[in-house]
Order: structure tokens, then sequence, then C-alpha cells
């Protein structure tokens, strides 16, 4: 089975920081590209981040630049982000995503940052 788990969300004060986590397993987590995706209540999902499946090639949303840090670790199939200098406005469920051969969507992890 192919299984995408987001973890390490949590409440945390404005300035704060977070390190999401995205285990993988079920399928070649190396030759996908994958990010990070939020959904906030009432908007509609969001990239945050990506990475290439080699790492060569990152995407930051403009509203995370210089806060936030996507990174993956091929050989532990897994994900990253490291979410600094938190905001209320990046409340909202974090999604793992891997595409490349084959999509996979993983459960959410809620970030919620109090003011």
């Amino acid at each position: 089975d192919v299984q995408l788990q987001a973890s390490g969300g949590g409440l945390v004060q404005a300035g704060g920081s977070l390190t999401l986590s995205c285990a993988t397993s079920g399928f070649t987590f190396d030759a996908h590209d994958v990010g990070w995706f939020r959904q906030a209540p009432g908007k509609e999902r969001e990239a945050v981040s990506c990475i290439s499946s080699s790492a060569g090639t990152i995407y930051y949303a403009d509203s995370v630049k210089g806060r936030f840090t996507i990174s993956r670790d091929n050989a532990k199939n897994t994900l990253y982000l490291q979410m600094n200098s938190l905001k209320p406005e990046d409340t909202a469920v974090y999604y793992c995503r891997a595409w490349g051969p084959l999509d996979y969507r993983g459960q959410g992890t809620q970030v919620t940052v109090s003011s």
C-alpha cells in the first residue's frame, strides 16, 4: 500500500517554529517530485513548497519564502518542511504529495498559529 503520513503539526504562537515530516512507503520515493500543500478554512488548497526528485529544483510560495525550508531524505523516503517565524495566516491543514510516474497524496496535519 502507498502511504504518505504527515506529522509534526500542532499549536504554536506567532513567531514560533514547527517541523513537518512526511514519511512515505509503497512507491519509489526518489523517482518522484514531492511537495507540501496547505488548505485553510474557506480557502483553496495552495502549493507551499516543492522539491524535485534529485532536490535540484525547489519552489517556495512567495508567502513563505525566507521562513520555510523544504528538504528530502531519499534514503529514508521522507519529506520535511522546516517552518520558522510562523504567522497566524500560516494556519491550515498541511498535506504532502508526490508526483512523477504516478500521483500520490497523503492525509494532512493541522498547523495552528495563534496571535
